[in-house]
């Protein structure tokens, strides 16, 4: 019986250490959909620039009209975007559904990169990088 116990406190000091750090590192997976889907974004504008002498004046994830662009639909970030003759900002904002709420990243039409809003417990909120560790480093 013994033997049953401290294994079970062996097992429960290993979950409370380990459960924590993975779900850590699968929030910082997830940031990188929503990284990599905004760099692809702000791409998609400036070719729609190029193309238009204008910047598209929104994003969707069905067939986009004359003055949109296609994004592709995310799992746990919804992406947006909004533009005008001279100026474009896509945006990703997590979903709740993945537990990444609270998480908003953007990027401009100069390719400037922005952490608008993290979750709680993590640091980062107003940075002029994307927050990728729960430290606030980028």
């Amino acid at each position: 019986m013994l033997k049953l116990m401290i294994t079970v406190t062996v097992i429960a000091i290993l979950a409370t250490i380990a459960v924590p750090s993975y779900n850590d590192y699968v929030t910082r997976g997830r940031i990188v959909e929503a990284t990599s889907a905004l760099s692809d974004v702000a791409v998609r504008a400036e070719q729609f620039f190029q193309d238009n002498r204008t910047y598209p004046t929104g994003c969707v994830t069905t067939s986009p009209g004359a003055t949109q662009i296609r994004v592709n639909a995310l799992d746990s970030f919804d992406v947006g975007c909004s533009g005008s003759a001279a100026t474009f900002v896509a945006t990703a904002t997590g979903k709740s559904a993945k537990s990444m709420a609270g998480f908003t990243y953007t990027i401009n039409q100069s390719g400037a990169r922005a952490t608008t809003a993290v979750k709680s417990g993590w640091s980062g909120a107003g940075s002029a990088c994307w927050v990728r560790k729960k430290d606030g480093s980028c």
